[in-house]
């Protein structure tokens, strides 16, 4: 359970089954980590980093699109997909952004 749980009464003494069951498990996940040799996700190559950038770039605004286009149709209107073409562009550098403030 979380430390600052909504519902959790903090004038309530803590179970001692609840702490005893958060040392196990914090036990545990130190013994996993030490046995497979890894602490964390491997960094990306250069190549993997620029391919997702290559797909956000290509599919957000096509997506976007997309949805737009379906929109125009169903409601009889027109511009909805330039809009959303837009949207998708927007969408897409913050993904970029996103992506890039990530430390290798």
């Amino acid at each position: 359970m979380a430390e600052n749980e909504p519902f959790e009464d903090p004038e309530l003494p803590r179970d001692a089954r609840l702490s005893a069951l958060d040392e196990r498990l914090k036990r545990a996940q130190a013994a996993e980590a030490d046995r497979a040799g890894t602490t964390g996700p491997a960094p990306r190559s250069g190549q993997a980093q620029g391919l997702r950038i290559l797909s956000v770039l290509v599919s957000y605004p096509l997506g976007c699109a997309l949805i737009g286009y379906v929109i125009d149709r169903l409601a009889g209107t027109h511009g909805i997909a330039v809009v959303m073409l837009f949207l998708g562009f927007g969408a897409a550098m913050w993904e970029v952004w996103k992506i890039a403030q990530k430390s290798p």
